[in-house]
């Protein structure tokens, strides 16, 4: 008897710090995805903290990341991904034959004020919306 049980696509977000584009993905991954997509993010260099400017951001819209803390890229944590999603770590990241990579080009939020973090959240909404669709999820916000 095989097990017809559907499996929930995976998402790695990486990016140097995990404290900025890296949890704001994340944050809307749980928030458009819900329980259908399995999501966890990660840095090279772990910051002590999440940008307290990408939280407000996300807040602004009703998504909130204040538990949230930076954690370390492990090799364990790419291998139990089906999407790995880098933002700006290069090489850094370890890649896995059959593991589906992105790269996403945006703008750092460290050091920027809100008005400056606005466009970058709602850049990544639009292609957290573009990745749901291609993994056959529909947005549950």
């Amino acid at each position: 008897m095989t097990d017809t049980t559907p499996t929930r696509p995976s998402v790695l977000f990486v990016c140097v710090h995990n404290a900025g584009r890296s949890q704001m993905a994340a944050g809307w991954l749980r928030h458009l995805g819900g329980d259908a997509v399995e999501v966890r993010s990660a840095g090279s260099m772990p910051a002590d903290q999440i940008n307290p400017v990408a939280v407000e951001a996300m807040l602004e819209e009703g998504v909130d990341i204040r538990a949230e803390q930076p954690k370390v890229l492990t090799t364990g944590a790419v291998q139990a991904s089906d999407v790995v999603i880098t933002m700006g770590c290069g090489d850094v990241c370890p890649v896995f034959p059959g593991k589906r990579y992105e790269d996403w080009a945006l703008d750092d939020p460290a050091g920027q004020g809100i008005d400056a973090v606005r466009p970058i959240r709602d850049e990544i909404r639009r292609r957290i919306e573009a990745l749901l669709g291609e993994l056959g999820v529909t947005p549950v916000a």
